[in-house]
């Protein structure tokens, strides 16, 4: 490995890392204190709100964010200009589009949920969308020119903020509503873009009119990336909003709290997913599919010798960390952690499946797969949850997990010549590998 290839990796690897490890803390601090401080309805509706504004995330973040670091990464200083214009005028329409939805549906959602509050709620995240939405462009911006530090930091103000305010509310025993926490993310969110300026502003050129051109290639490159987001956020999400639905807010939240657990070992994917991005798009740019392939069997191994014993753990004692982490009130999530564990050793192929073929410029084949397996989730979800309850909602995850796992497994032989053995034995290397490069040099000091 080159000098250079080492040095972005460690240095990525490093920023991002501690990113994922402070996202994890703060974000878990909040959910752990909130789960506490809450009723089982009040934290259900919480569980479901987010669901619901997380897939507006996901669709600005999916038609902007992979292409604009793709162009961005190798452009000359005047295409560069070209692309952040025509980037962020496309944000500024996905952005408006998404506003328009959120509020048309407030009505629905709050009948189907049962919580005329969520009307207001869903207005007062409008504005909080709009500020993220800024703030996201200039993450992006920094991640295309290799930098992350001021991601780091602006991240930290964004999670660690709210954060501190449940802690205060906590600590001094401080009522707070729904409503506030709202309020909490927008300043915080306006805050870390005021930050994160600082750091692109270098970076930032635009051209004094829209190229249409580039607002065409941005959104022909990132349209399957954004029905991709959108079909896995819904993935992901589907499960707590039937529950939601089909049981009560209080059921949705009781799997959200089987859902934060597994959160705690599964950060290892989303981790090394950031980092493989925008290497891969260049190794496939000068190496090939061989690259790619190493690329993504190393990953995913690596991934999965983090993961294995964590998750064997947590399957062995569920409720030890059930009582800890949630207290007395979630006993319905012990079995559902459970099986849940199974589900996760999947989570590395599907996601470093999608970051590949989006970085190889096959993002409709990754669309069209997910959008197969949100509808068989969907339909799944349907079937089992009248039957089995809360426990319905995990049958069919495991269920469409397997298969599309088998599905992608097929296609990344096919177009990469991907041996998914291979990921096992990059996983079993890891270990004496970091013994080696890590521990030993320590124990000799």
């Amino acid at each position: 490995m080159h000098a250079e290839n080492r040095h972005y990796w460690l240095r990525s690897g490093s920023y991002t890392l501690t990113m994922n490890m402070l996202n994890l803390l703060f974000g878990f601090g909040s959910f752990y204190l909130l789960v506490r401080m809450l009723d089982k309805h009040s934290f259900g509706i919480w569980t479901l709100f987010i669901a619901t504004t997380t897939i507006f995330e996901m669709a600005r973040n999916g038609l902007i964010q992979n292409a604009l670091i793709k162009y961005l990464s190798h452009g000359s200083e005047k295409e560069n200009s070209d692309i952040l214009s025509a980037s962020f005028f496309l944000s500024a329409i996905v952005m408006l589009g998404c506003i328009i939805i959120n509020i048309s549906i407030a009505g629905y959602l709050a009948n189907l949920w049962h919580y005329q509050g969520l009307v207001s709620m869903f207005y007062a995240y409008s504005i909080v969308y709009l500020l993220q939405g800024v703030l996201s462009q200039f993450q992006w911006i920094e991640q295309a020119n290799l930098s992350f530090k001021g991601i780091l930091i602006t991240n930290i103000i964004k999670q660690g903020g709210f954060f501190a305010y449940v802690l205060v509310c906590s600590l001094f025993h401080y009522d707070t509503s729904l409503m506030r926490l709202i309020f909490v993310q927008g300043a915080c969110a306006f805050l870390g873009m005021v930050i994160e300026y600082f750091f692109v502003k270098k970076y930032l050129s635009f051209s004094f009119k829209v190229q249409i051109l580039w607002v065409k290639k941005l959104f022909n490159y990132g349209k399957y990336v954004f029905g991709t987001a959108i079909s896995s956020v819904l993935a992901n999400t589907i499960n707590q909003m039937m529950l939601g639905a089909l049981l009560s807010p209080a059921a949705a939240g009781a799997f959200n709290v089987a859902a934060r657990i597994i959160s705690l070992v599964d950060q290892p994917t989303t981790a090394l997913g950031a980092i493989v991005f925008p290497q891969s798009a260049k190794r496939f740019a000068t190496h090939g599919n061989d690259a790619i392939k190493y690329l993504y069997e190393k990953s995913v191994g690596t991934i999965l010798a983090l993961l294995i014993p964590s998750l064997l753990f947590l399957f062995l004692f569920p409720g030890f960390f059930v009582h800890i982490i949630a207290g007395n009130n979630y006993p319905e999530t012990i079995p559902i952690i459970k099986l849940t564990t199974l589900v996760c050793l999947f989570n590395p192929f599907g996601l470093l499946f999608g970051t590949i073929m989006d970085s190889i410029g096959k993002p409709k084949l990754n669309f069209v797969i997910l959008i197969l397996f949100t509808i068989l989730k969907l339909t799944l979800n349907f079937i089992l949850i009248e039957k089995y309850g809360i426990m319905g909602a995990v049958y069919a995850t495991l269920i469409a997990d397997i298969i599309i796992f088998v599905v992608q497994l097929i296609i990344l032989k096919k177009e990469l010549d991907v041996n998914p053995l291979n990921t096992f034995i990059y996983a079993k290397r890891f270990y004496p590998e970091f013994f080696n490069s890590y521990i030993k040099p320590l124990l000799k000091r």
